[in-house]
């Protein structure tokens, strides 16, 4: 583990050495971007740093309800909801759901954000799809991660196609697509809804694709609705205005960093003489791989990538090669020759 004093751009300094850095989750590279951060600046002089009160106080701002419509509109859904972390997003579906009219599923590599309590793990697809195919009289709710990084729900979702989703209500978290996959950066949403589950709902970080500390949930006006009744919801400090505002005025910005992302992975996927050694899945820029001594030869040669386990120490290592709309031909054309080296 590595720690620095400034944010993890395109490069980073540890004890003096300058590496690149293929890690992380800042796709669009927006973080350090100054033409986004004068945005987000002039967004703090309007809204402030911060806002604790409650969206149900009698006192609203007009932003929360202006960017739930944006996003909604965005992502294809009949209503959104936001809040402050996309953590805290999926813990309010969790909780919406733990009704004992509701009986939870979990698929396989399933982000924790999801989890309520002890969860049923099951070994492979044919367990969990035995076990929904034999569930109670409850109503299924089958929780999942659009980008599992094992690659096998994104971009197909080929495992649903054998599940009677008719009758079960899909909840997908969708952190690492929305703002880089789907139509101007929408997401997984629309592609889920053509499988008409019974209900769809999308929980995700607003973080990764979008760089603003924030998180929101995607489903029919009638859900949305019920989500905002919740003592959860009314509860929990929202998502700063400044950051919600942020993604409006970003807009086409996002959509010139999606564009430069697409090329420099395209670039990525070109110079590599084989991608057989990663896990990568169309349309995302992650490669990952379980290989200790290929994290350590990059690092030897001034790369340093997502190396880790998570989310504890207890769980498998996560190697991944993540590339970013901030890095240059010269960044990508470096790896590929270390990588191909290395193969």
């Amino acid at each position: 583990m590595f720690t620095i004093d400034e944010f993890p751009g395109r490069s980073i300094t540890i004890e003096g050495i300058n590496y690149l850095y293929f890690g992380g989750t800042s796709y669009l590279g927006l973080q350090t971007d100054p033409e986004f951060q004068s945005l987000f600046i002039n967004n703090i002089k309007k809204y402030g740093t911060a806002y604790g009160a409650s969206r149900k106080s009698n006192i609203k701002i007009s932003v929360f309800d202006e960017i739930d419509a944006y996003l909604s509109k965005m992502v294809g859904s009949e209503a959104c909801i936001t809040m402050s972390s996309g953590y805290l997003a999926g813990q309010l579906v969790c909780a919406f759901f733990r009704d004992d009219e509701y009986q939870s599923f979990y698929a396989l590599n399933t982000h924790s954000a999801l989890y309520s309590g002890q969860q049923d793990l099951y070994l492979n697809w044919d367990e969990l799809t035995k076990a929904i195919n034999n569930s109670s009289n409850k109503t299924p709710v089958l929780f999942l991660d659009s980008i599992d990084f094992h690659g096998d729900n994104y971009p197909d979702y080929k495992f649903l196609n054998k599940l009677p989703l008719q009758d079960i209500i899909l909840v997908v978290d969708d952190s690492h697509g929305i703002g880089i996959t789907g139509k101007n950066g929408g997401g997984s949403f629309k592609f889920l809804q053509t499988l008409q589950p019974k209900e769809l709902l999308v929980s995700c970080s607003l973080g990764k694709g979008f760089a603003v500390q924030a998180g929101a949930i995607f489903s029919t006006l009638k859900i949305i609705d019920l989500l905002k009744e919740t003592q959860f919801f009314g509860g929990a400090s929202p998502a700063t205005p400044a950051s919600l505002a942020t993604l409006k005025n970003a807009s086409q910005l996002f959509e010139t960093k999606r564009t430069q992302l697409f090329e420099n992975t395209t670039l990525f996927l070109s110079k590599l003489k084989s991608t057989s050694h990663f896990v990568h899945v169309e349309g995302h820029p992650t490669f990952n791989f379980q290989n200790e001594p290929l994290a350590n030869y990059l690092e030897e040669n001034g790369i340093i990538v997502t190396n880790f386990r998570y989310p504890t120490k207890n769980d498998p290592l996560m190697s991944r090669i993540v590339i970013s709309a901030s890095h240059t031909n010269k960044d990508i054309l470096k790896i590929c020759n270390i990588l191909n080296t290395f193969f």
